[in-house]
C-alpha cells in the first residue's frame, strides 16, 4: 500500500520507517480531524456560559498528539497529558462526550467530576493521569511511577507529555535526573510550540531546543521530531519505546509543533506576535498539509476524506447533545473525599502506659523505649507486616548510619536496598516521587523523610500542596498512600534551619493529616496508624525527643493510637493545657509546680492537629472554663492561633478569662544556646502564662 503513494521527498524516510496500514493511516486522520472539531468547538461553549472557561488550543500539535496517544497502550502503560492535551486524550481512549463533559465541568465528567479546571482531561480506568495545573509537577510523578515499575519488574512504560518551557522548572531536572540515576522507563515528550505563554523559547534557554540542555544525561536518549507530522511523530515515539523497553534508561521527544492560536482563552496572542508570525503558524497547521499527503498519496480520495469528516461532526454532535445535558455537580458534595477514611484501630490509644517496669501479655518484662527507637521498631513491623512497604529519603540508606539521627538504622540491611534507599538530596522529587511511586496500587505504602530537618522541607511545599488535593481533585479516584516523616522543632543548638516548626502553615491545607507525639508510645501507635491508612499524614518527630528521658514510656507490642484523639495527661479543674510535641513536657512541668500552689491545671496532649480532638478541648474548657495553648511555633501565625479562634467561637461562654497562648516571638531560631533559650517555650514561660491565666 506504501508504495502507491506519491509522497514528499522530506515525508519519505518517515513514512518508510513507520509503514502505516491505510486502516492506521484512517485512524490516525479521523483522530486528528476529531480533536480539531473539539478543539474549535470549546470557545464557543464559554460564548454560550455553558463552560471551557479555560481552554488550550491543541491546534499545530495534531501530529505529536495523535502519535502519543495512539503509541499509548491503554490500561496498560501510563499517561500523563498536560492541558493542552485534548488530542492526545482523545487518541488514548477519552470519549469526544467525556472530553465534552470535563469542557463544562459536569458532575460526570470522568476526570474529576467538575472539580478541576477544564482542559484537564484524565481517565483513571486507562491509567491516564489527572494532572493538575501546576507546570511540569506531573514529571516527579512519571518518575515515581516509573521507579515502582522498575521495582515490581512490570513491562509498562510512562509517558510525560508537556511544553517546552515546562522543563525551565527546577523539578523537571529533578524528574530527569532521577530518571537517568535509575534507568526508568519513563518517555517524556516536549511539545515545542516556541512560547511559554507570550514569552518566546529564547528568553527560556540557551539552547534552541530545551531538551538538548539534557543531552550529556547518561542512560537518556534525545530524540528530535516534527510534532506537526503524526508520521515523524510515530517513527519518533516508537523508538522511544523500544529504547525504554529495553531497559537502557529514559527518553526525551522533542516534538516541534507550531501554536496557531493563543495560549488560551485568556490570552491575546496578537499582542506579541504579528501579522506575518501568524500566517506562518497558520500555514504549517498539520491538519490540511496530512489531508493532502493522504489525498495526493493515493492513500484515500476526497470524498472518502469528506466521509471520515462527516462522521466525526456527527459523532461530536451527538456527544455535545448528551453532554450539554448532562447534571452538574452538587454543591453539597464539596466535602466529599477530602480524605480517605482512615484505618481505625482496636481501642482508644488512651490506656495510660506505665513509667514503671511492667510485664507484657506474654509474660515478659517490658522495658522503656525511647523515642527514637520507637519509630525505628515500628516502621520495621510495618515492613515485615506488609512487603510492599518501601521508605527512601536522604541518607536513610547509607550502611549503619540510617538518616541524621539514625532514625532507619537497620533497615535497608534487614529489607535491601530494593525497598530502603536513598534519594538525590532533592526534597521536592522526594515527596514527588513517593506521589507517583504510590499510583502502582492501593496497597502500597510510602514512608519519605521529607528532609532531614523540617526546615528544608519548603522545596517540597509545591508537591505537598499537590497531594493534599490529589484525592478531592480526582472525585476520590486516586490519593498518594504516603506517610511523611519530618525531624522537627528545636532544643538541639541547630541554629536556622535545623530549629524551626512548620506546622502553622501545613495545618491549613486540607487533605492530610499531620501529627505529633511527645512519648515513644505515641510516636509508635500515631506511626502504625499512619502507615496502614490510606491517605496522606504528616508526621512530626520532635527531633529533641528522639533519646530524651522525658518521652521514654513503655510501648505495648502493635500499640496504635487512632487520628484525632487527644490525650489527658493530668488531670484538673482550674485551667486546661493544650499542647503537643515538646512543650507537653513543659507544661506538665508547669502543672506539677501549679499543684504546689494549690491550682490544678488539665492538661491535654493533643497527639493530632489535624484531624483535631475538639470533642475533647470542649469538655475540658466546660470544666476549667480557662485555656491556655503552648506550642514551640511562634506565636505569630502559628497553630495556636487557630485553636485560640476555635475556642473562642465555640466555647465563648464557658470563658472566664482570654484565652492564652505561649510559644516563640515573632524571630528565627538562634544557634547560641543562650539566643535559643531566650527564643524557645521553656517550663518557666508556661509557668508564667499559667500564673497570669489562673489571677485573671
Amino acid at each position: 500500500m506504501t508504495e502507491s503513494l506519491l509522497i514528499a521527498p522530506e515525508v519519505a524516510p518517515a513514512l518508510a520507517s513507520v509503514n502505516p496500514t491505510r486502516d492506521e493511516l484512517r485512524r490516525w486522520y479521523s483522530l486528528m480531524h476529531l480533536g480539531r472539531v473539539l478543539d474549535d468547538k470549546a470557545p464557543n461553549y464559554l460564548k454560550q456560559g455553558l463552560g471551557w472557561s479555560y481552554h488550550a488550543p491543541c491546534a499545530g500539535h495534531d501530529g505529536i498528539q495523535v502519535a502519543l496517544g495512539t503509541i499509548f497502550r491503554p490500561a496498560f502503560d501510563y499517561l500523563f497529558p498536560y492541558y493542552r492535551d485534548l488530542t492526545t486524550c482523545l487518541s488514548a481512549g477519552v470519549t469526544p462526550e467525556q472530553i465534552l463533559l470535563n469542557g463544562m465541568s459536569k458532575a460526570s465528567d470522568v476526570a474529576s467530576g467538575g472539580r478541576h479546571m477544564s482542559n484537564h482531561f484524565a481517565r483513571h480506568d486507562l491509567y491516564i493521569w489527572n494532572v493538575s495545573s501546576c507546570v511540569a509537577n506531573h514529571a516527579q510523578h512519571a518518575a515515581g511511577l516509573g521507579r515502582a515499575i522498575r521495582s515490581f519488574g512490570m513491562k509498562s512504560l510512562v509517558y510525560c507529555s508537556m511544553g517546552e518551557s515546562s522543563t525551565s522548572e527546577g523539578y523537571f531536572y529533578e524528574a530527569v535526573n532521577g530518571c537517568s540515576l535509575g534507568k526508568l522507563p519513563v518517555i517524556f515528550v516536549i511539545q515545542d510550540n516556541g512560547y511559554g505563554i507570550s514569552v518566546p523559547k529564547r528568553q527560556q534557554t540557551a539552547n534552541h531546543y530545551a531538551s538538548d540542555n539534557f543531552a550529556s544525561f547518561p542512560n537518556l536518549k534525545v530524540i528530535h521530531c516534527d510534532g506537526k507530522d503524526v508520521l515523524d511523530s510515530v517513527r519518533a515515539l516508537r523508538e522511544a519505546a523500544e529504547f525504554a523497553q529495553s531497559g537502557a534508561g529514559c527518553v526525551l521527544v522533542h516534538a516541534d509543533c507550531v501554536r496557531i492560536g493563543s495560549h488560551s482563552n485568556s490570552d491575546r496572542h496578537e499582542l506579541y506576535r504579528d501579522d506575518e508570525e501568524l500566517a506562518a503558524a497558520r500555514a504549517l497547521d498539520p491538519l490540511p498539509r496530512f489531508r493532502r499527503l493522504l489525498i495526493e498519496g493515493g492513500a484515500f480520495s476526497e470524498e472518502e476524506i469528506r466521509a471520515i469528516e462527516e462522521e466525526n461532526r456527527v459523532t461530536y454532535e451527538a456527544a455535545a447533545d448528551r453532554a450539554r445535558t448532562a447534571p452538574d455537580p452538587d454543591p453539597r458534595s464539596i466535602h466529599d473525599f477530602v480524605l480517605p477514611e482512615p484505618w481505625v484501630p482496636e481501642g482508644d490509644g488512651l490506656a495510660s502506659v506505665p513509667k514503671t517496669p511492667a510485664v507484657s501479655p506474654d509474660g515478659r518484662p517490658n522495658r522503656e523505649s525511647s523515642l527514637i527507637h520507637a519509630v525505628n521498631e515500628t516502621m520495621k513491623d510495618l515492613f515485615r507486616e506488609n512487603q510492599d512497604t518501601f521508605i527512601w529519603g536522604q541518607d536513610v540508606a547509607s550502611g549503619e548510619k540510617g538518616g541524621i539521627f539514625n532514625v532507619t538504622k537497620g533497615m535497608e540491611k534487614e529489607f535491601g536496598s530494593h525497598r530502603v534507599f536513598n534519594a538525590p538530596i532533592a526534597e521536592d522529587y522526594i515527596l514527588g516521587m513517593a506521589d507517583g511511586f504510590s499510583r502502582v496500587c492501593d496497597g502500597v505504602r510510602v514512608i519519605v523523610e521529607g528532609a532531614e530537618f523540617a526546615d528544608y522541607f519548603w522545596p517540597a511545599a509545591e508537591q505537598m500542596v499537590e497531594m493534599s488535593h490529589e484525592y478531592w481533585r480526582t472525585n476520590g479516584q486516586f490519593v498518594p498512600n504516603v506517610t511523611v516523616r519530618l525531624a522537627s522543632g528545636g532544643y538541639i543548638g541547630g541554629g536556622l534551619y535545623h530549629s524551626q516548626n512548620i506546622e502553622g502553615w501545613l495545618t491549613t491545607l486540607p487533605g492530610i493529616r499531620i501529627v505529633v507525639p511527645a512519648f515513644a508510645d505515641d510516636a509508635a501507635g500515631l506511626l502504625r496508624t499512619a502507615v496502614r491508612s490510606r491517605g496522606i499524614t504528616l508526621y512530626l518527630e520532635p527531633k529533641f525527643l528522639y533519646n530524651s528521658a522525658l518521652s521514654k514510656t513503655f510501648v505495648p507490642d502493635g500499640f496504635a493510637v487512632p487520628f484525632g484523639k487527644a490525650r489527658l495527661r493530668r488531670p484538673g479543674k482550674d485551667l486546661t493545657v493544650l499542647a503537643y510535641g515538646t512543650p507537653v513536657h513543659w507544661a506538665l512541668e508547669a502543672a506539677a509546680t501549679l499543684a504546689k500552689e494549690g491550682k490544678e491545671a488539665e492538661v491535654i496532649d493533643l497527639r493530632s492537629l489535624a484531624p483535631l480532638d475538639f470533642d475533647a478541648i470542649a469538655a475540658s474548657v466546660k470544666k476549667t472554663s480557662r485555656v491556655l495553648i503552648v506550642h514551640e511555633d511562634k506565636v505569630k501565625g502559628g497553630f495556636g492561633g487557630e485553636l485560640s479562634a476555635q475556642v473562642t467561637s465555640e466555647l465563648f461562654e464557658y470563658l472566664d478569662a482570654p484565652v492564652e497562648r505561649v510559644g516563640s516571638p515573632f524571630t528565627p531560631v538562634g544557634f547560641n544556646r543562650i539566643l535559643e533559650r531566650a527564643i524557645l517555650p521553656s517550663t518557666e514561660t508556661v509557668l508564667a502564662a499559667a500564673r497570669k491565666l489562673l489571677a485573671y
